[in-house]
């Protein structure tokens, strides 16, 4: 059985969408007969050192005792030399065939030189999500810097993984070499198909007051490129046309305090749910209580190049979604016939689209067949996993990609 050393940024118990694809990965790849463990660095925050078990998989804290900060230039350097030292401590008692580093590059400059073959994943654009939430501009030092390590990465790794096409195209552009890259996407665990019960949809009704109103519903976290400002501001128009409906926002961060402003601004405050952060449990009833699921994403290199998760488990949930006609989407959803895309950054084509899937009930339900048999058939993850399975032997049997 070859053993594969997961190094992560955070992992369970955190909860984000990070946290949920390493899970299902690391999961599934059990399945698949791979003996694996995950290592998180020191911005891991639930525990401050030693070893966790979250169904069934072992994970492996880098100690942070004097919660020393993992930010800014100094941070980044503590964070991969914590996590290092931490790998090394790892290996001296524990036979490894690879390590596969994830995202950010800071776990995959840990990784580098252990004389193990290694598999970077790149999530992400880090560089270009800093830039989205505004903490650097576009060619700043620091965006130059970030680049530059995860160049150094790629270019360093025995092979890269990469959630989407969007992002292998950019590594080409980079200069990474075809054969190298491997295309993992997001998809759903088995359990996402599992949808609530009427007892459970009911109780989660009663909590917010919704009655039999139509449902909007928003799930994830509050970035600004998420679009979820646009989203309110669309509500009016949507009201309009089908009074009472509620906007149903689930989740958290930095943004929150800005939207709840705006929907004071607006006079929505009694059409507007903020239902904070759900627990894993309680997910299939919030979805289970939409109509319709929105993600109104803004369209920037980010979102044009990288794939969110949620369009997929909310199709899992048999729930209509409509989302932002940008790049990321356009990898998951097929116009018309797996969702509805409309125009980016357009308050009036989001209200339209919203209108026309809570009216149009027959063809809103062909839509939702269609998109749950996709999902079904192309994004679960057991299925996603197996395109690890060639680049894991080659490079544990020290072979060339």
């Amino acid at each position: 059985m070859k053993k594969v050393l997961h190094i992560l940024d955070h992992s369970l118990p955190e909860q984000s969408g990070y946290a949920t694809r390493t899970q299902s990965i690391l999961q599934s790849l059990q399945e698949h007969g791979y003996d694996v463990s995950g290592l998180t660095g020191p911005k891991h925050q639930n525990d401050i050192s030693g070893a966790r078990r979250f169904n069934d998989v072992n994970y492996f804290r880098t100690p942070n005792i004097g919660k020393q900060s993992t930010s800014g230039i100094k941070g980044q350097i503590f964070t991969v030399m914590a996590t290092r030292k931490s790998i090394s401590a790892y290996l001296a008692t524990n036979k490894v065939d690879l390590i596969h580093a994830h995202s950010p590059c800071l776990n995959g400059l840990a990784a580098l030189g252990k004389g193990i073959p290694l598999l970077y994943e790149m999530r992400s654009s880090w560089e270009d999500a800093a830039v989205s939430v505004g903490t650097t501009a576009s060619g700043s030092i620091r965006y130059r810097l970030s680049r530059s390590l995860e160049n150094i990465v790629l270019r360093k790794a025995d092979a890269v993984a990469v959630i989407c096409s969007g992002l292998r195209d950019e590594l080409l552009a980079r200069g990474i070499e075809e054969k190298k890259i491997i295309v993992v996407p997001n998809a759903v665990p088995e359990r996402m198909f599992q949808v609530a019960d009427a007892e459970s949809l009911l109780a989660i009704r009663q909590k917010w007051k919704l009655g039999d109103s139509k449902v909007i519903g928003y799930f994830g976290s509050f970035f600004e490129w998420e679009g979820i400002d646009l989203l309110i501001k669309a509500l009016p128009q949507v009201l309009h046309k089908i009074p009472g409906t509620v906007l149903v926002l689930a989740g958290g961060g930095h943004r929150e305090e800005s939207l709840r402003e705006l929907c004071d601004a607006l006079g929505l405050t009694d059409r507007i749910v903020f239902a904070g952060r759900v627990s894993s449990a309680d997910i299939p009833a919030y979805y289970g209580i939409a109509d319709v699921m929105a993600y109104p994403r803004k369209s920037d290199r980010l979102t044009e190049m990288v794939t969110p998760l949620k369009p997929l488990e909310a199709m899992a949930q048999r729930v209509a979604v409509i989302a932002s006609n940008v790049g990321g989407h356009r990898e998951l959803i097929s116009d018309g016939v797996t969702g509805r895309l409309f125009e980016p950054d357009s308050v009036s084509t989001l209200a339209e689209t919203l209108i026309a899937t809570l009216n149009e009930r027959d063809r809103t339900h062909s839509i939702v067949e269609t998109a749950l048999q996709w999902v079904r058939e192309e994004r679960r993850w057991p299925e996603v996993c197996r395109r690890y399975a060639p680049v894991y032997e080659k490079l544990s049997d020290n072979e060339a990609i």
